[in-house]
């Protein structure tokens, strides 16, 4: 069931963090990965080191939340695969401020990143999973859906918007197309270090004490440990799973 040999995903906000780390865990377990990202020098060549693997990566530069180019690159990805089996729809950002402070353009810029991207890339890899009878989308919200920061200096109201957006998507994706054998499902990570928080909330010995002390397993999660959620959304062991919202946060949101 956790078979993955030959399968096609695509990864979006592939050039770094948990975005190249799933692709790279596809990669060691046999699938062919399509990465989407801007910048093209960082995924050729993580396409490159994929390839050691054993399997075929294909790098294509993208700004997910332009239609046209993302049009252009799921299409790319069909000419060179044949078929999409798995789309991970992983590229985001956090920018900080409250509704009192935010700009209209940072507003934009959380919603578009964190929610328009997974409905753009999902707009036109759907047809083609109809199209199989076959797909597994797996989107990548947050546990700032669910729970806000408590620390001033972090306080993120639209990366908790678009992150509950995601979540939203998710259900009514789930929904309409549990028929046609795709499942959607989405996960929560809670502090991992990346190239999006290791310059803010890694650098803050305030905040990383205030984390490890309400978090019951005691820290941030470790490189890889979000994977196996991945990998497990993926592949057929969750063929009767969808609609879910599956976190990963050593306990940070029982609490």
């Amino acid at each position: 069931m956790f078979d993955l040999k030959d399968k096609v995903a695509v990864v979006t906000g592939a050039s770094s963090g948990l975005g190249a780390d799933s692709a790279r865990a596809y990669a060691k377990n046999g699938v062919n990965v399509a990465l989407l990202a801007r910048r093209k020098e960082k995924i050729d060549a993580l396409a490159k080191e994929l390839k050691d693997f054993g399997v075929e990566a294909l790098a294509v530069q993208c700004d997910v939340t332009d239609e046209t180019q993302v049009k252009k690159a799921v299409a790319a990805t069909i000419k060179k695969f044949g078929r999409i089996d798995i789309l991970l729809n992983n590229a985001g950002v956090a920018v900080s401020g409250g509704v009192d402070t935010l700009t209209e353009e940072n507003w934009d810029k959380s919603m578009n990143a964190n929610v328009k991207s997974a409905f753009l890339v999902s707009k036109y890899i759907v047809p083609q999973m109809i199209k199989q009878k076959y797909g597994k989308i797996v989107n990548i919200s947050s546990v700032n859906a669910k729970i806000a920061d408590k620390l001033d200096v972090f306080i993120r109201h639209g990366y908790n918007a678009s992150k509950g957006a995601v979540l939203g998507l998710t259900l009514g994706m789930a929904a309409s197309y549990g028929k046609h054998n795709i499942t959607v499902n989405s996960i929560g990570p809670g502090l991992f270090e990346s190239e999006m928080t290791k310059d803010t909330l890694f650098k803050s010995k305030d905040f990383l004490d205030s984390y490890n002390a309400q978090c019951p397993m005691g820290r941030p999660g470790n490189k890889g440990e979000l994977t196996g959620t991945v990998l497990y959304l993926s592949s057929d062991a969750s063929s009767y799973v969808t609609g879910q919202y599956i976190i990963v946060d050593g306990g940070m949101t029982l609490v």
